[in-house]
This record gives structure tokens, C-alpha cells and sequence, in this order.
């Protein structure tokens, strides 16, 4: 088993990325978080770039973080300029990181055009701040900065600029595809000339993809069989431009499905999933539904032929037991479903043996979805269609009716108002309450008349609401499909409406969310 570092550097090139940005608590939880996953080394971020990445190195120490290594990245000095009058080398001692990441330029087009020095003196910025750094104690990785570019077009200079790291005391020589535009066999080939450049001075190479041909994972295995000892990559891919390597998927690949490879020190990855959606919550990023191994849908099963095969072998269909990177088998309900969808469905109602209603459900469900109705992410929608096709729902309140008013105030304030008068146990409630919109007045309202009766539902909240077009080609008198999600302090759960207008389609998927809390919560605990 030959073990491979993972290098983790979300906190840095992951909120490079559009849309990514990250406080110093968010930063600090995260570290944790990898640490606890047990990746080796964890890249807070440029010191010298901003406050907030200074403050994190200040605070971080505190942290306990097992075995994980703290790096803070860099880069080689400026021109003409000594390493210990360098602002950013100065930067780097004063964050106290044990590991040192400098970029350094290995592409002759890259230092003549853009860093706009000889290439001697290139060479020169590498040797002196890697020197300067290994000198001061610290542990220093070289990222190649375009290496594939850099080797494409010059292989000579290429290869000086690792044998000058690697001299100067880098422990590690890392490979960046900067680009993100080279093919895996170029990655394995390059890999290997480099891994030959630095034989004789015993310094492995690591690995660091960019994700711009949707290669980023393909090439840092392909690197990793070549002989790359570290790679380097981001929680979900994030990055600038198309991302990163996704270490998720890395991580999964190298531990479970190629042979000879360690990662982690052999943990369970069964924090895996978990990790990746607390990355996404935390940077307030949407989940990637289809995303591998983690996502919502990465063992999503929908038509009827695959839910059967699954039922009987679940590896007809599955290419590992999704409990190992923890997720879960899901089984979707469409007009695709065939009675095994439905069977392995309604498992937790003890139905599978009645299949007249299995096949009652699954009618109900296809004239729904005829509808405009969808059942994929309103699994509480279909829990309690099951329920009433089984003849055992019993509605916990019977609307008598409501009434939404949105008006404008003299200096054009929108006020909206919800009214709604119920049946509950026995008597007739009558509430009003405004609201943000018409849903949330509503909502507000329904609470309201139930208080004091179903106090349970002070733990729900909306967290999420979607409007679809089912029919656009009809115009304004298109069916509208509403979704819900919902949550309280156990569990998180989806519900559909739909119909012409939007006010009642809303109704229809509020109502389903509070009768499930209410359905669920009424189940004795086991």
C-alpha cells in the first residue's frame, strides 16, 4: 500500500471561485471539520493578502487538529528584493504555520511576459526564498506554477526550476496544471519526467489539477499511478473558473475503488458526505444533487427496471454501498415508477404485501404527475398520498377558508394579510396574521390557529420555497407547482402543491408540511 498526502486547500484556491467567500469563523470550522476527516495537510490561505487570513493563522494553533498540518501559502520574493526584506516572506514566518506552499514560475513564456525577469533570476527568486524559509524551520512545498506548460515548451528550463527547489530544500515538488487544459496521458507522462528530473535528490512530486476540460479528478489519478506522492485539491471542487480538483471524489476513488492506495491513514470515510454538505451550508452554496458519491442523487434510483434490479442486488445499479461514504439509497416516485419503486417505498407502512394498493398508489401517483405534480423532492408529499390511499389519514385540522390581501400604504409599503378560519378538535378558529409575502402570512396564520394545540410546531421552519411553470405554453393560466422544504430539530423533509394559482398551490404544499411534522411527530419513538 503506497500512501498518498491529501492537501487540502479550499480555505485559499477554493474561494477564488465565483460566489465563494468564507469569514474567519467559517474558515476555522471548516479546518476542523478537515481535520477530523484526518486530511494531512489543510492550506489556510495567503497571510500576507488580507486581515482576515492573518487572523487566521493567529488563531488557529488553538485548534485541535490530531495530526493535520497547517500550511500557509506564498510566494518566491520579489525581484530584486532580499527574502528577509520581503513583505510576503515576512508574512509567512509571521503566520507560525509549520508548512510553507511558495509558488514559483516554471514556464520560460510565464517569467520573460508576465513576471517580466531573465530566467536566471527566476531561478535565483526560487533558490533564495525556499532557502530562506527551510532555514527558519519550516517545511517548504514548491508549486510549479503552468509545470505542463512550462515542460511542454521548454523542458530544459522546466526541469531546472525543480532541480533549484528541490536543492534549495524543498521536501515536496508539486505539479500544477494551472491551466487546467492538460489531457490525463500528458499528466501521467509529464509526472513521470519529473519524478525522473528529481530521482537523485529522493523529493517527491504532489499534484495540483484545475478542473477547465472537466479532467481535474481523471488527472490527479492519473498523476498518483504515474508516482505522484500529494495531491492537492478542494471540499466539492470550488475554485476559480471551473474549479479544483474535487478532493471528495479523490479521496473516495483512492481509498475505495483503485488498489494499492492509502489515504486518511486508512480512516472511514463514512464523514465524507457529511463534510462536503457542511462545506456547501457554510459558504452558502446549493448542493450539487448529482454530484458523485455525496450527492442527493449519487444513488438516486428512478425507473421502475432499476428500482426492481436494486431491490433483488443493489449492485446491479450501485457501484459501492453508499453507507460507506455516508450517504444513502434513495428511491424516487414518477411516471417512470414501476410497483418496485412503490414496494420499496412504502416498506416503513408494512404495504409491501398488499400489491392492490401498490398498484392504487402507484395510479394516484401517475394522475398526479399528469397534473404537474413531482414527488422526487417531496418525499413527505408521498408519505402521506400513501396514507390516504391506505384509508389512515386523518387530518389534524379541515380548512374552512382563507383569504390573502396584499395591499400598498401611502408611502408604498407592501403589507400582505392572511385570514383563515379552521376546524380544529371540536371548534372553529378564526386568525389573522401579515406577513412577509402571501406565504409567509399564511403560514404565520396556520400557526396561529393551531397554538395551543399542536405546540410541536414551534420547532418547524420553511427553509426553502420554489415555483415552477408546469404548462408555460398556457400563458398566465399555466399550473403553477410550489415546492416546500421544510425542517425542525430532528429532520428535513419536502412538499409539493400545484395548481392554477399560486396562492393555492402554496396552500396545498403548507399544508402537507405542517400534517407531516404533525404525522411524524405522533409515531412513538422505538
Amino acid at each position: 500500500m503506497r500512501s498518498i498526502q491529501i492537501y487540502d486547500t479550499t480555505l485559499r484556491d477554493g474561494t477564488q471561485g465565483e460566489g465563494v467567500s468564507l469569514s474567519l469563523v467559517d474558515k476555522l470550522q471548516i479546518t476542523q471539520r478537515l481535520s477530523e476527516l484526518g486530511i494531512d495537510y489543510i492550506e489556510g490561505g495567503y497571510p500576507l493578502s488580507n486581515e482576515k487570513d492573518a487572523e487566521y493563522f493567529r488563531r488557529v494553533g488553538s485548534l485541535p487538529l490530531g495530526a493535520s498540518r497547517i500550511c500557509a501559502f506564498g510566494m518566491t520574493r520579489r525581484k530584486g528584493c532580499r527574502p528577509a526584506d520581503d513583505p510576503g516572506m515576512q508574512a509567512l514566518l509571521a503566520s507560525r504555520a509549520p508548512v510553507c506552499t511558495l509558488v514559483g514560475k516554471t514556464w520560460d513564456y510565464h517569467v520573460t511576459h508576465v513576471l517580466r525577469v531573465s530566467l536566471e533570476e527566476n531561478l535565483e527568486m526560487l533558490a533564495d526564498s525556499i532557502r530562506h524559509l527551510t532555514e527558519q524551520g519550516r517545511e517548504v512545498f514548491f508549486d510549479a506554477e503552468h509545470f505542463f506548460d512550462g515542460w511542454k515548451a521548454n523542458p530544459a528550463y522546466a526541469a531546472r526550476t525543480l532541480e533549484t527547489a528541490a536543492a534549495a530544500g524543498a521536501q515536496t515538488v508539486v505539479l500544477c496544471d494551472t491551466n487546467g487544459g492538460s489531457l490525463p496521458e500528458e499528466i501521467a507522462e509529464l509526472t513521470r519526467a519529473a519524478i525522473r528530473t528529481l530521482e537523485t535528490r529522493a523529493v517527491p512530486v504532489g499534484i495540483h489539477c484545475h478542473n477547465d476540460c472537466d479532467l481535474a479528478v481523471a488527472n490527479s489519478l492519473a498523476a498518483v499511478d504515474a508516482g505522484a506522492q500529494q495531491v492537492q485539491g478542494t471540499i466539492n471542487g470550488l475554485g476559480e473558473r471551473c474549479g479544483n480538483a474535487d478532493l471528495v471524489s479523490l479521496i473516495a476513488n483512492l481509498a475505495l475503488k483503485k488498489q494499492g492506495y492509502q489515504v486518511l491513514g486508512g480512516r472511514s470515510l463514512q464523514q465524507l458526505t457529511e463534510l462536503s454538505r457542511f462545506v456547501y451550508e457554510t459558504a452558502n452554496l446549493k448542493l450539487q444533487d448529482n454530484q458523485p458519491f455525496v450527492g442527493h442523487s449519487a444513488f438516486a434510483h428512478k425507473g421502475g427496471m432499476h428500482v426492481h434490479a436494486v431491490n433483488r442486488a443493489a449492485t446491479t445499479y450501485e457501484h459501492l454501498d453508499p453507507s460507506r461514504v455516508g450517504n444513502e439509497r434513495r428511491i424516487l416516485i414518477s411516471e417512470l415508477s414501476g410497483r418496485s419503486n412503490i414496494a420499496a417505498l412504502t416498506v416503513k407502512h408494512q404495504l409491501q404485501e398488499d400489491t392492490q394498493l401498490q398498484e392504487r398508489i402507484l395510479q394516484e401517483v401517475v394522475a398526479l404527475e399528469h397534473r404537474g405534480y413531482q414527488f422526487e423532492a417531496a418525499e413527505a408529499s408521498f408519505d402521506l398520498l400513501v396514507r390516504r390511499c391506505a384509508g389512515g389519514f386523518v387530518p389534524h385540522f379541515e380548512l374552512v377558508k382563507y383569504h390573502v390581501e396584499v395591499a400598498a400604504d401611502p408611502g408604498r409599503e407592501v403589507i400582505t394579510e392572511a385570514t383563515i378560519k379552521l376546524h380544529v378538535g371540536g371548534e372553529t378558529r378564526h386568525e389573522v396574521a401579515e406577513g412577509d409575502g402571501p406565504v409567509n402570512a399564511l403560514d404565520a396564520a396556520l400557526r396561529k390557529a393551531l397554538n395551543g394545540t399542536y405546540d410541536s410546531l414551534n420547532h418547524m421552519k420553511l427553509v426553502d420555497y420554489k415555483v415552477r411553470v408546469v404548462n408555460s405554453e398556457a400563458g398566465t393560466a399555466a399550473r403553477i407547482r410550489v415546492f416546500i422544504e421544510s425542517r425542525d430539530e430532528h429532520d428535513v423533509w419536502g412538499t409539493v402543491g400545484v395548481s392554477e394559482n399560486i396562492i393555492e398551490a402554496s396552500w396545498r404544499a403548507l399544508v402537507d408540511a405542517v400534517e407531516y411534522k404533525l404525522y411524524k411527530d405522533s409515531i412513538p419513538a422505538r
